[in-house]
């Protein structure tokens, strides 16, 4: 259910629209033209006097004339046909080292997800520790208050890193995606490998290790046998075909209805147990709102900045002049602070109004002192 494959896909788009109206029918059929089922249990209709069920086709030849271009070349489908499968179809020849990695990360990465990945002002972590350990906390569930939950990340969670290799290299770095080589890529690969403590072949993965297309297709993922149902190989469709028949492994009851699905009142569970009554100090009656509490107007905005600003301001990717860069900023304040706020407010080349923001003026010229001063 978390990986995605060309054929399982453009089967899924045409069931999934497919699927409502044959609930709504009774389910009354529920197979493709070729007898087959098709994958979630809905049905397709055949087309009878210029109808498909109670929707009407239009069944005349109106374009026969009309050119729709060219075929695709076998280059441009090539040049196209960027995702990298799990099983290793689709990675590119290249290399690259954990030491390489963390240099990149440092320079591309790290503005957003932080030293060692660990993820703040809104991004992801990409690592909470040691990726088989924190496979554990997948069961975990937090039935009291102090209960520790899941812990998701990359290393714990995705059950193949041919998805990382192709996020990275066609959305990463935010600001300039497709802007990494393949060698690049290799490289964080690797050190995202090795900051989650995850072994390929039995190998832990020192600065010196050097990721390639070879010993990556060795590397087996704590969770990756985490999903239902397996969808991988040549029988993968006609696996996800019999999971979704027996509505029981998906929370059903009986067949797949819309009304009277349940034999009385359906039962509702409730979490029992876990409600705090004693609470320390006694909640309070008052219904006025709480004071609002004292804060530091450069806190604020460096929140703001962080959450708003960092993703262009923080790498010199964007054009933009990077928080920290004294000559950059130097450059910039010749105009004046005032020309500074008015080309922030009112929007400069590549920026928005405000960076997009809905901030007013005083809280808006604030987080540029805040980045002013923090480049001095």
């Amino acid at each position: 259910m978390f990986k995605s494959y060309r054929k399982l896909l453009s089967t899924v788009t045409v069931v999934a629209l497919a699927s409502v109206s044959a609930m709504a029918a009774g389910d009354a059929s529920r197979t493709y033209a070729n007898g087959k089922k098709v994958i979630d249990g809905g049905m397709t209709y055949p087309v009878k006097k210029g109808l498909t069920a109670s929707y009407h086709v239009n069944t005349q030849k109106a374009y026969k004339d009309v050119k729709f271009g060219r075929a695709a070349t076998p280059n441009e489908i090539k040049a196209w046909d960027i995702d990298v499968m799990y099983d290793g179809t689709g990675l590119p020849e290249g290399e690259g080292s954990v030491e390489m990695g963390d240099e990149i990360y440092e320079a591309k990465c790290a503005s957003c997800h932080f030293d060692f990945g660990a993820g703040g002002a809104g991004y992801p972590a990409l690592q909470q520790g040691n990726a088989y350990e924190m496979q554990k906390t997948l069961k975990l569930q937090r039935l009291h208050p102090d209960d520790d939950g899941p812990k998701r990340n990359f290393g714990s969670y995705w059950p193949y890193a041919s998805t990382l290799f192709w996020y990275i290299k066609t959305g990463m770095p935010h600001p300039a995606p497709m802007s990494l080589s393949n060698d690049e890529t290799y490289a964080l690969v690797a050190y995202i490998l090795s900051i989650n403590e995850i072994k390929i072949d039995g190998e832990e993965l020192d600065d010196d290790f050097v990721l390639n297309k070879k010993n990556f297709l060795k590397i087996v993922m704590p969770n990756k046998d985490g999903f239902i149902p397996k969808i991988e190989g040549k029988d993968g469709l006609e696996n996800v075909r019999k999971f979704y028949d027996n509505p029981k492994n998906f929370g059903g009851n009986k067949e797949r209805c819309m009304k009277d699905c349940f034999d009385g009142e359906p039962k509702v569970a409730r979490i029992q147990g876990v409600g705090i009554s004693d609470y320390n100090p006694p909640i309070s009656e008052k219904k006025e709102k709480p004071a609002k509490k004292a804060s530091s107007d450069s806190n604020e905005a460096k929140a703001t900045y962080e959450a708003s600003c960092a993703v262009c301001h923080g790498t010199d990717a964007m054009g933009a002049p990077v928080v920290g860069d004294k000559q950059a900023w130097a450059a910039v304040l010749k105009k004046g602070i005032d020309k500074v706020y008015m080309n922030g407010i009112k929007g400069i080349n590549g920026m928005p109004p405000k960076g997009g923001t809905s901030l007013d003026d005083d809280k808006f010229k604030a987080v540029v002192d805040y980045m002013v001063k923090t480049s001095k």
